[in-house]
Parts: structure tokens; C-alpha cells; sequence
């Protein structure tokens, strides 16, 4: 970090690294990161210290099912107003403080539950409200970064977003098990715990620092609208407005694809490394020193790529590189166990996902809407996690057929169709080169009716959507996930044909 603000002091395209904005995006990252590494890693570390068996700590993955199923309740978040808190610091800052508070409470009452064999019932109720809240803080923490940001400093806040969030984990991770540790400062770990809440703090600073941001309240006097009003502002509007849109269908599609090869190379990076005979240290070293440091290399250069080439072109190569930069691990698999070229591997895929989640990411942010930041933007994340989660069961099989040159082999070919859809959208006028996908509200089509078959196609693809996402961590069967997967389809298909009149894109 110190080494980018050194280098954003005599660069223009590095310049927006240090300004407010950015830095509070920054800060915003290390109070959105620490929770999950806290639920997931950290406390499927501390289950095993105290004797729980591998099966009962197996729950800590439906700890991710609130991360992937956010968008259900994002509309509450985006839009129901707070008394006292959203009149005193806005829609944004008052629901941060009031989640944050909740926040703190819940990781300090899951640090103290104590958990044992055959006691974890407290544990896990404490573990669940705390992977609910985090969640929620998600929601408000996206949309809230996304108001803040300029569009010249886009790109860098959602970079130094990363950084933060990578800061949390860190934190969450090796500093709470520093804490508690014997070995560290042996604290314990209710201690630990509650010390690692204090990361809420940093969002407090940064919030407090910046303002209330751009929210766009669209029904300032929401107490006096009737319920059916609300939701439809709430809940339909923002589905309708993005789906008005000239190549929405075409564009959620891309979402779907765009990283799917690159989803199934990290679901089996694992099994391969342990099939070639790494030694753990090895792999390790390899990953979390060499990959970390060019993952954090490459989410620099990603903004000041944005900026060289445009979106559309920043897109297209960054999936470009992430494609080609799986040959390598071609190479790794022929060569077999070789601690550099292992290192060569893993150092050039996180160089080039650095720089393909900073462009991706912003893409997805660019595409929301600042009427109703926070619904859409967990709409579009949530989507995107169709590839990953519905591409690791086939992964797996692949891998079986054809062997790890085979698969890796695949994974290039499977990242061919985002790559051409990608082409169409551009050819089509749907990706601009700025960063910002959205021009605002229309409200003509807002007015629009959606009518009978659209709105039951809209419910079909909410049902296939949440089917697909609890999928893998519920473990469901691969027929089970299929029939989510036509499901949304065939919903997304009947919401395209149904009857509604698009916005046409406004020229640039």
C-alpha cells in the first residue's frame, strides 16, 4: 500500500489512489472483509482447536448462504428509511451505524458462546446472526461506495476497495488467531473476537470523514406511501428499470459467463497442487506470499487500466488474460512438481485476476443504477456467482476425464463464449467506454405495465436464481441444480418475450 501511494504521488493515471474518496473506500474494505474470514476461516480453525468433529464444523458453509442470497432483501436496505438515522446521517451512513452496532454485538457474543463438543447450539445461532449482518453490511457498503466515487476515481475506489477488504481478511484471519493463540499473545479467544470487532471502526472513520454520499431518494416522504406503493419503488422498479434497459438480457448473460473458466481453474487449483505431490509449505509460499503480492499488483494496475483503454477494451483483454494465463498451469501440470514453475503459475493468474476483478467489479458497480444502487448492484454480484458455483461440480468431472491437461485445456476453451458475448455487447453499442453503464432513471418506462407473462418470467428467474446459489453449499444434487439452472432460464426467456417496451440507449 505504501509503495502504490508513493508511486500515485508522481503518476496522473496512480494520482486518484490518494484522494478522499478512494481512501475512504479504502477504509469501507477493512470493515466489509473481516467478518467472513472471521466465520469461515478463522472459526473453522478455532472448531478444531476445541475437539468439534470435521462433520459439525461442515455447517460453517451454509455460513455463505446470506452472501450469496443478499439481493432478497437488498430493496429493505436500499430504500426503507431509519427514524432518526437516515434524517441525521442519510439512507446510506444511517443504515451502516445501525448494522455496524448490531455487528459488533453479534461478533462479540460469537467469540464468548464457548463453543464445545456437543454444546455448539448458542455458537451457531450467534454464527448465523453474524453471517446476516455481514451480508447486510455488504449491501450497504457496495452502494455506498459507489455513491461516493467520482467518475475519474472510480476505478480506483473500487481498488482500493480490495485492498481493504484483503486488510480485513488478514486482520480477521492471522491477527485474531494471533490474539487468541498461546503461541501469540494467548488472549483467548472470546478476547480475540472481541477485539477483531473493532474493525467495524474503520467504516465509522471513512463514513464520517466523506459525507452521506449520492443516495437518490426518489420518495422523500415514504411514511405517507401506501404499502403497495413502497414496494413497487422498492422492489419492482429497480428489477424494471434495469431490465428496460436496450441488451439488459444480453448483458446479464455476459455477467453469467464472463468468468466462468476462471471459476472452474480455482475450484480444482487445490486438487491438482496436492495430486502433483506439493509439499504444504510449498504451496503455501507459492500462494499466499508470490500470489498474494501479484493479486495485489494486479488490482493496482487494474483502474489505471480502465483509464489507457475504456471499458469495453479493458474488459476484453483483462478476460483475455485470464484465460491464456490458465496455459500456464497447462505447462505446471506437464511439467509436474516444480516449485517455481508452480510459482510462475500462481503468480500470473493472480496477477491477471487482480486486474479482471478491479475491471469486472466496476463494471458490474458502473452498471447500477444510482436510483437503486445497493438492490441492483447485489443482483448483478449475485448473478455473477452463478458461474463459480453452478461450473465446481462439472469442474470436478472434467478434471476426472481428461486429466489436469485436459482440464486446464477446457478452461480456456469454456471462456471463449463471455469472450464472444462480450464482442456483441460492444459491437452493439451496450458497453461504453466510460465507466458509468448508466444513465439515469427513466421514468416513462417505470410507468410502463409489466404485464402477466413478464412478471411471471421475473419470478421464475428469482426462483432458478436462489435454487442455483444454494446449490453448492447445501450440496444438493447435480440434477437438483440443473432444473434451478432451466428454470432460470426458461424465466429469463419468458421475461424477454412477455410483452414490455425497451428504453432505448441514449447515445454517447
Amino acid at each position: 500500500m505504501l509503495a502504490l501511494v508513493l508511486i500515485a504521488t508522481t503518476s496522473k493515471t496512480f494520482r486518484p489512489y490518494i484522494r478522499k474518496a478512494p481512501l475512504v473506500a479504502f477504509l469501507l474494505g477493512i470493515s466489509s472483509g473481516f467478518p467472513l474470514t472471521l466465520l469461515i476461516a478463522t472459526m473453522t480453525f478455532w472448531l478444531a482447536k476445541v475437539g468439534i468433529d470435521t462433520a459439525t464444523i461442515g455447517f460453517a458453509v451454509a455460513l455463505g448462504i446470506p452472501y450469496t442470497l443478499k439481493f432478497l432483501w437488498a430493496p429493505l436496505v436500499d430504500k426503507l428509511p431509519l427514524p432518526f438515522l437516515t434524517k441525521t446521517f442519510g439512507q446510506r451512513r444511517g443504515w451502516l451505524f445501525l448494522i455496524q452496532a448490531l455487528l459488533f454485538v453479534s461478533v462479540w457474543q460469537l467469540g464468548a458462546s464457548n463453543p464445545q463438543p456437543g454444546s455448539m447450539g448458542l455458537f451457531a445461532v450467534w454464527a448465523l446472526i453474524t453471517a446476516f449482518l455481514s451480508a447486510t453490511q455488504d449491501i450497504v457498503i457496495d452502494a455506498y461506495r459507489i455513491e461516493i466515487l467520482d467518475e475519474e476515481e472510480f476505478a480506483h475506489g473500487t481498488a482500493t476497495n480490495q485492498f481493504g477488504y484483503r486488510t480485513g481478511n488478514l486482520i480477521a484471519g492471522a491477527g485474531t488467531i494471533y490474539f487468541a493463540s498461546s503461541e501469540g499473545l494467548g488472549l483467548g479467544w472470546a478476547t480475540a473476537y472481541g477485539l477483531t470487532a473493532f474493525c467495524i471502526v474503520p467504516a465509522i472513520i471513512g463514513a464520517l470523514w466523506i459525507g452521506p454520499g449520492r443516495f437518490v431518494d426518489r420518495f422523500a416522504h415514504a411514511s405517507g406511501m401506501k404499502t403497495r406503493q413502497f414496494l413497487t419503488e422498492a422492489v419492482v422498479n429497480p428489477f424494471r428499470e434495469f431490465l428496460s434497459r436496450h441488451g439488459a438480457f444480453l448483458i446479464l448473460g455476459f455477467v453469467l459467463v464472463y468468468k466462468v473458466g476462471d471459476a472452474m481453474g480455482q475450484a480444482m487449483l487445490s486438487p491438482m497442487i496436492v495430486d502433483l505431490g506439493f509439499a504444504d509449505l510449498d504451496y503455501i509460499s507459492a500462494n499466499k506470499l508470490w500470489g498474494f503480492a501479484a493479486l495485489i499488483v494486479g488490482s493496482a494496475l487494474g483502474a489505471p487500466f480502465i483509464l489507457w483503454l475504456g471499458m469495453g477494451r479493458a474488459l476484453l483483454i483483462s478476460g483475455l488474460m485470464m484465460m491464456l494465463s490458465n496455459v500456464m498451469f497447462m505447462v505446471l501440470a506437464t511439467v509436474g512438481n516444480n516449485y517455481w514453475m508452480l510459482v510462475a503459475a500462481i503468480a500470473t493468474e493472480n496477477l491477471t485476476s487482480g486486474i479482471g476483478l478491479t475491471v469486472f467489479t466496476t463494471y458490474l458497480s458502473g452498471l447500477s443504477s444510482i436510483a437503486y444502487t445497493a438492490t441492483q448492484f447485489a443482483l448483478l454480484s449475485s448473478f455473477a456467482g452463478v458461474g463459480r458455483t453452478f461450473m465446481a461440480g462439472p469442474a470436478g468431472i472434467i478434471a476426472d476425464k481428461f486429466g489436469w491437461v485436459g482440464f486446464w485445456g477446457f478452461t480456456v476453451v469454456a471462456a471463449i463464449p463471455g469472450m464472444l458475448l462480450l464482442w456483441v455487447l460492444w459491437s452493439k453499442g451496450y458497453v461504453v467506454q466510460g465507466i458509468r453503464q448508466s444513465d439515469g432513471v427513466d421514468d416513462r418506462a417505470l410507468k410502463e405495465p409489466i404485464g402477466a407473462a413478464r412478471a411471471f418470467g421475473f419470478l421464475l428467474v428469482t426462483v432458478g436464481l436462489v435454487g442455483v446459489l444454494l446449490s453448492q453449499p447445501l450440496k444438493w444434487a447435480g440434477s437438483t441444480a440443473l432444473i434451478f439452472a432451466a428454470v432460470l432460464l426458461l424465466g429469463g426467456l419468458i421475461a424477454w418475450l412477455g410483452k414490455a417496451k425497451a428504453r432505448q440507449a441514449t447515445p454517447r
